[in-house]
């Protein structure tokens, strides 16, 4: 594939598998045609039956040159099937192209500091889950490593202190980036704000913009309701201090954060004992994860 891949990408020769595409031709009709030297118009025919992609044959003092279609008709196939993976519902190019629409629309609207405070996002998950068990994987720092990222990143350091006044570092990366050598994704640090265990979980998280200055400010509060052996969990974003270049982030939020909540609900749904009663809501640890 390489080799075919080779050949054709030089125009010459892409000229040359037009002709012959039309009806088998001789060299010098060819090089007349293309309007290039017999020399030239011979090597680059030479190049492309090395590729398999032409077929030569003497007749009297003529060489004469055709088109085989089987080796273009194997690349359209290869073709195709890279385009139908890039298109099929749900894969990574749909968030790709979601995430630009919505970055252009944030771009457009972010024309001085301010221009997003008060900008809301709020977000609900059922979870199979006691509230105990949900609140040890929103507070403690091996499980919110988990899922606290979107789907195409990993968390590369997370300190989550789950007391009023604690602290919050989270840091991410890109998720095939594992010796650390790409650039840091993103990173954000905050500080809890209100802890009722079990309950409401409230904090205030800023990402920093390349320049090291604040992007915005997130207040961001979650809410837990019992339902029977369940969690329903509600949470509320609010945006202030919204700096002119934010609008890349802000454009994330409600996909991102999204997908970080269906990953909890996986992670959860998951866990063979996450309905069995264990409360958990005495988990006020700091923990580190990298």
């Amino acid at each position: 594939m390489d080799a075919l891949l080779t050949a054709l990408a030089d125009p010459s020769r892409w000229q040359l598998v037009q002709l012959l595409a039309e009806r088998p031709r001789p060299v010098g009709v060819l090089a007349q045609l293309a309007g290039a030297r017999q020399p030239q118009t011979t090597k680059h025919l030479q190049t492309l039956e090395r590729a398999g992609i032409v077929t030569a044959r003497r007749a009297g003092q003529r060489r004469v040159y055709a088109l085989r279609p089987g080796p273009l008709r194997d690349l359209a196939a290869a073709l195709g099937r890279l385009a139908d993976t890039a298109d099929q519902p749900g894969r990574p190019y749909e968030t790709y192209d979601r995430y630009g629409a919505d970055l252009r629309a944030e771009r457009l609207a972010a024309q001085e500091p301010g221009w997003a405070d008060g900008r809301s996002f709020s977000f609900h998950r059922s979870l199979t889950a006691r509230p105990g068990q949900v609140w040890r994987h929103l507070t403690e720092a091996g499980l919110l490593a988990r899922w606290w990222t979107p789907d195409d990143l990993h968390v590369s350091e997370l300190v989550f202190e789950a007391r009023e006044g604690g602290r919050i570092v989270h840091e991410y990366r890109d998720a095939e980036d594992t010796d650390g050598s790409d650039p840091v994704a993103g990173r954000a640090e905050g500080v809890v704000a209100d802890v009722r265990p079990g309950e409401h979980l409230a904090y205030r998280l800023s990402p920093g913009l390349p320049d090291g200055t604040l992007a915005f400010t997130a207040h961001v509060a979650l809410d837990l309701t019992p339902t029977g052996t369940a969690t329903d969990l509600d949470v509320h974003w609010r945006i202030t201090d919204s700096a002119l270049d934010s609008a890349d982030f802000v454009a994330g939020i409600e996909l991102g954060f999204g997908q970080c909540l269906d990953k909890l609900v996986a992670a959860l749904a998951a866990e063979p004992h996450a309905a069995d009663g264990t409360d958990g809501t005495d988990s006020t640890d700091t923990r580190r994860a990298t």
